[in-house]
């Protein structure tokens, strides 16, 4: 048995299997009668994305293959902050010299591989070196501590570990990873690599970011980049051919959870490739756009929005800096007229207030017009202000997890200013979405009623990394044996198709038996002109058991200057007066919520430091931890 078939994956239809014909014709059955589609509406919460364009059915590697002919002479990756950039052609050839390398340093097809790097050419070189090789990429997250990265690698049986000398991370002090290195391993000034803690690990592959601020020449089980990039490897010898699948794990992705250990999702060469293609193909990218992207690479926002969606069509891909810089990501949008951008809400509105306070020229941007807004809903407030402020007139809203590739639906760049900003687009092709009753997962709801949503088709990952129990309870097979991820998402489908995302099904608050949702109120309140930025949580309430609590981060340095009493008559006269907040804390514009490194908000610490300063007795003016 080769590659991935003997991986104890915990999916629930077993190991990557061929398509089987019999499985297909029974997916391309029309819907049942309540599914039917009457005059171009639906009449039940089920949906179907297009069926063209066909499926890529290929290797990352032979794919990426086809579009170095295509487009080798032009730029494919801009590394501002490294003063670098490659062609699609160099970086094809540095990515074979880096495979060439990593195989004599002992990585085989279907070794598990942590990269620990920051945005930059070294991860790009790396990421096609491992998906040309067939080994998996395993990206770590910046901010795991000791613990958490031997947590992650011992739970996969890592082989190698590619970390950089220092990890960077948003607002904070580069951090030396030779302490970490230390607790991973023995003794790093042995000439053999030994980890207790992670038996499996072979080699640590060592890249110097740090410019001179850290010294590992007396560290001699590590082994430097430039060794496995020598001139042995460099020679441009093509790879051996590799017998590999597009049905392969090829990248592991730790999701991005608020609270409890991230799980490890198994995604496929064909999962990624395709979700890449038709992101790009939403956005109308073509070899001619220039694509800042300042979200992480180890999250599905870098690697699958980032790489293969500008690789499957030609494009180019800017990294402003190792991590997010909102005047970084400015800068670099303007030096290299990038036409896309991409971000969070956090990060557009930290942007925004840079060429507000006039600290960024809101000059040079006239050659931007598309990107992605991922993460939350963008209010209509904020929406108007990119376009604006930053020519944003073609800006895609896309909904995912890291489960699904992670695209499964996406607005598209002439959608209605009202689809953007009120929902998440249409399904994305081959793709299938429900909405169910949370507590009848069966039960298929009528149009327009809010529930479940779930996903089926090409792009589900293979499972969580050997954990069938935990893969068991988000991918539940129905009574014809397909195969939906639930998401844990509240949305409702509109008889159009577009789906609109209402919120966690676990952040909902419930006062006196009445489902809020925190999403409509953030909205209501981002569109007050006092408001920088706000995040809902619900705290306990000994007569209603839960209590609306609103985080204000103010747009005035002093958050003295505004009341509870304004915020709560900005909702009561828009919205109904039982989701008007019963606490408003505020927060000045220095602060930040507290936030994943891939920015998700930690509501879960914000409703502890709800709790406790309401337990003090300290006032609407809390101090973030």
């Amino acid at each position: 048995m080769r590659g991935n078939s003997i991986y104890r994956v915990g999916i629930t239809s077993g190991p990557a299997r061929r398509p089987n014909p019999a499985a297909s014709l029974a997916s391309r059955r029309l819907p049942s009668k309540g599914h039917v589609i009457r005059r171009g509406l639906l009449t039940e919460s089920y949906a179907r994305g297009p069926s063209e364009p066909p499926l890529i059915e290929s290797t990352v590697g032979d794919h990426f293959a086809t579009i170095v002919k295509q487009y080798g002479d032009r730029a494919a990756v801009i590394s501002k902050h490294q003063n670098d950039r490659l062609t699609y052609a160099s970086l094809d050839a540095k990515s074979n010299a880096m495979a060439r390398g990593l195989e004599s340093q002992g990585v085989r097809t279907g070794d598990r591989v942590g990269v620990m790097l920051g945005n930059s050419i070294e991860y790009a070189i790396a990421t096609y070196a491992l998906f040309k090789l067939g080994a998996i990429l395993v990206p770590i997250n910046l901010s795991f501590n000791a613990n958490q990265v031997v947590a992650a690698l011992s739970h996969l049986g890592a082989s190698h570990l590619i970390i950089s000398s220092e990890s960077n991370l948003p607002r904070k002090e580069p951090r030396n990873n030779i302490p970490l290195l230390k607790h991973l391993v023995q003794d790093l000034s042995s000439s053999t690599l030994e980890s207790e803690l992670i038996p499996t690990l072979k080699k640590v592959i060592y890249i110097d970011n740090s410019s001179g601020r850290v010294d590992a020449s007396g560290y001699r089980s590590l082994t430097p980049y430039s060794l496995i990039m020598s001139e042995l490897t460099a020679d441009g010898l093509p790879l051996s051919p590799r017998n590999l699948s597009p049905h392969d794990i090829v990248n592991i992705q730790f999701t991005s959870g608020t609270t409890a250990m991230p799980k490890a999702a198994c995604l496929s060469h064909r999962s990624i490739v395709n979700n890449g293609s038709h992101i790009g193909d939403r956005m109308r990218l073509t070899p001619e756009d220039i694509v800042c992207c300042p979200p992480p690479l180890f999250h599905c926002f870098g690697c699958v929005l980032g790489y293969m969606a500008t690789a499957t069509h030609g494009s180019a891909i800017v990294f402003p800096a190792e991590s997010f810089n909102a005047k970084a990501a400015l800068q670099a949008v303007q030096e290299e007229k990038c036409t896309a951008l991409y971000g969070v809400p956090t990060m557009f509105l930290e942007q925004l207030g840079l060429i507000q306070s006039g600290e960024v020229s809101h000059e040079g941007f006239q050659h931007l017009r598309t990107g992605i807004a991922a993460g939350s809903t963008i209010p209509a407030e904020l929406m108007k202000r990119l376009h604006k402020v930053l020519n944003l007139t073609e800006l895609t809203i896309c909904y995912g997890m890291t489960e699904t590739s992670p695209v499964s639906a996406m607005t598209t760049t002439d959608d209605p200013i009202d689809k953007r900003v009120n929902t998440v687009g249409r399904l994305m092709p081959h793709v299938e979405a429900k909405v169910v009753d949370p507590a009848d997962k069966s039960k298929i709801l009528p149009i327009g009623t809010r529930g479940e949503l779930a996903v089926s088709g090409y792009l589900l990952m293979k499972g969580y990394w050997d954990d069938a129990d935990k893969t068991a309870e988000v991918m539940i097979p129905d009574a014809d044996g397909k195969v939906w991820m639930h998401t844990g998402d509240e949305a409702s489908l509109s008889p159009d198709g577009y789906i609109s995302i209402t919120g966690r099904i676990k952040d909902l608050i419930i006062r006196g038996g009445e489902n809020i949702h925190p999403l409509e109120i953030e909205n209501c309140l981002l569109a007050h002109p006092g408001v920088a930025d706000v995040s809902v949580v619900g705290v306990p309430d000994e007569r209603y058991g839960e209590v609306v609590a609103a985080f204000v981060i103010t747009r005035d340095l002093d958050p003295k200057t505004m009341t509870d009493e304004q915020i709560k008559k900005w909702v009561d006269e828009r919205l109904s007066h039982h989701l008007v907040p019963k606490y408003v804390f505020f927060l000045p514009p220095t602060d930040s919520f507290p936030k994943t490194a891939s920015g998700k908000i930690q509501k879960f610490k914000l409703k502890d430091c709800a709790v406790k300063t309401l337990n003090e007795g300290n006032g609407p003016y809390p101090t973030l931890q």
